[in-house]
């Protein structure tokens, strides 16, 4: 018996399954909110230099740049006693006494002047909190391996409750990034506890759709914060409001059961007996869960427990082929995923629309774009929907290329496109990671998928700063990066209505079994090509 059998005796789809998912998706509502938070709180108005203290302001004149428009960055070189030029032509100087500011927003940009020369430290923000999340994959996929996927999951949202918090109360630029990659450290944590806790507590016939589920709350996310942030314009409060709930949610997590099969595995059978009678309570099999025995367990489950003697690592990745090829496509995928999707999501200022409709858009083309993914990953398979996914996106990214800056609505346009096939990207690339690998390497695997994510999406502002160079190049590198993520997809197995491999010889046999199927055609076809000995 496996384990998926048990689950079916206490009930694989029940209500305690419903109120399982619920608890976990609730908290993926206010991940939106950190992850594309500096949008609103790190947003740049525009801008000019202050005049000198001794300047009136009614003969105050700006320089011109070359594009017609007053300098941000510049200033005539103010003398007393002395009429400012009125044209370009004076000397001018940095801006000395500061900047004026045309906002009604109150931003980290204008409190701590980050325009002009120190413009590259919003972007540094950014990264260092995607670098949290980096930091976060593999630190908690081994805690989570150690320790189980509950007490990291409830951890983890109070470490971005406390972090988050003590962000909107930050002194300085460096104390405020300090305390957002913690953030990003705990969004890791909360990302693979939920993937993982998902998978292994439902059925394999509803994991496409358990995963599209909390997928969506991400989705709503994304039209909770623009509402947020319009509504309020400080941004020390914004970020305190996002982050004072996951406090609740560390409470609410108290419920959510540990993984069977980690407690299997750990050799803790007693309580993985009342985990699963208590499963069975609440499903109305009370009397399944009592026939349940500890030795039923241990019988039934005998090979995993006998693969958890045996210690595996990252360097169990690499040992064995298929697990190398998984591992190279998969974080292929990831890398790229990350990286242009981040390029699209954190660049909404730079087509010229007003940022909280366009964030409302962005966050509503993932309504379709998941909806259209769970059905093509349920009836189409994992592996076309993951391999076209991405490809169409670099298509979309690529012509962005030669569409012309006044053209505001086509660029528009094809930005939500892509930002939708990405975002079904990430949606199946969840799904498909914790089904390809094993469970004893299971929590690794997508520990590093994650890692790969996070460095494409820590890269992705830097490469925009090849844009100064040239405008087109940062759309080069990024559509690139999808078409060969798309293209390394394929080569990946494909997982529909298959059951979730529990040891590193499971996907070995699994990897055989494809290459026969594949086999008998061809050799099939082959024999009937042979041509029949007629008699004399």
């Amino acid at each position: 018996m496996t384990f998926s059998e048990i689950l079916d005796r206490v009930g694989s789809m029940g209500p305690f399954q419903y109120l399982h998912v619920t608890l976990l998706a609730l908290p993926i509502l206010g991940l939106a909110n950190h992850n594309l938070l500096q949008i609103f709180t790190a947003t740049t108005p525009d801008h000019h230099c202050r005049p000198p203290p001794n300047a009136s302001l009614e003969s105050w004149v700006l320089p011109l740049g070359p594009n017609g428009k007053p300098e941000k960055c510049l200033r005539f070189v103010h003398l007393p006693n002395v009429s400012l030029p009125n044209d370009t032509q004076g000397a001018t100087e940095p801006c000395l006494d500061g900047w004026i500011y045309n906002s009604t927003r109150d931003t980290i940009v204008i409190e701590w002047d980050l325009v002009c020369g120190s413009n590259k430290l919003k972007e540094m923000a950014q990264s260092i909190f995607m670098a949290g999340i980096l930091i976060g994959g593999p630190v908690f996929g081994e805690l989570s391996d150690r320790f189980g996927r509950k007490p990291i999951l409830t951890w983890s949202y109070l470490l971005l409750a406390a972090s988050g918090s003590s962000a909107a109360f930050s002194p300085s630029l460096t104390v405020y990034m300090i305390f957002r990659f913690l953030c990003g450290c705990s969004i890791s944590g909360i990302s693979l506890s939920t993937v993982i806790l998902n998978v292994e507590w439902v059925p394999t016939s509803m994991r496409a759709i358990s995963s599209t589920t909390i997928g969506y709350c991400y989705t709503i996310g994304q039209f909770i914060l623009p509402s947020l942030a319009y509504a309020i314009p400080q941004w020390r409060w914004l970020q305190l409001s996002v982050s004072a709930a996951f406090f609740i949610f560390s409470l609410l997590s108290w419920w959510v059961p540990e993984s069977i099969r980690w407690l299997v595995l750990s050799g803790k059978f007693s309580k993985a007996l009342k985990t699963l009678q208590r499963v069975a309570t609440f499903n109305g099999k009370k009397e399944e869960g009592k026939k349940l025995t500890v030795e039923e367990l241990k019988f039934n489950l005998q090979k995993d427990i006998t693969s958890a003697k045996v210690k595996y690592g990252l360097s169990d990745l690499f040992r064995v082929s298929i697990l190398r090829r998984v591992t190279f496509c998969l974080s292929l995928a990831w890398f790229a995923t990350g990286f242009a999707y981040y390029s699209l999501a954190m660049g909404v200022e730079e087509f010229g629309v007003n940022i909280y409709i366009l964030q409302m858009i962005f966050g509503g083309v993932d309504i379709p774009a998941k909806f259209i993914t769970i059905l093509s990953i349920s009836y189409l398979g994992r592996r076309i929907t993951q391999g076209f996914l991405l490809l169409l996106a670099g298509v979309a990214i690529l012509a962005l290329i030669f569409v012309s800056s006044e053209m505001q609505l086509l660029r528009t346009a094809l930005a939500v496109f892509g930002k939708g096939c990405l975002s079904g990207s990430f949606s199946c690339l969840f799904l498909y990671t914790s089904e390809l690998y094993p469970t004893v390497l299971r929590q690794t695997g997508m520990g590093v998928s994650n890692l790969w994510t996070r460095v494409g999406s820590m890269m992705a502002p830097l490469v925009k700063i090849t844009g100064e160079l040239q405008p087109v190049i940062p759309n080069v590198i990024f559509g690139t990066m999808s078409l060969l993520g798309g293209s390394a997809a394929f080569f990946l197995l494909e997982t529909l209505n298959r059951p979730l491999p529990e040891t590193i010889e499971d996907i070995q046999d699994w990897c055989q079994q494809t290459k026969k199927t594949k086999q008998e055609p061809e050799a099939e076809k082959a024999s009937q090509t042979i041509p029949l000995k007629t008699g004399g």
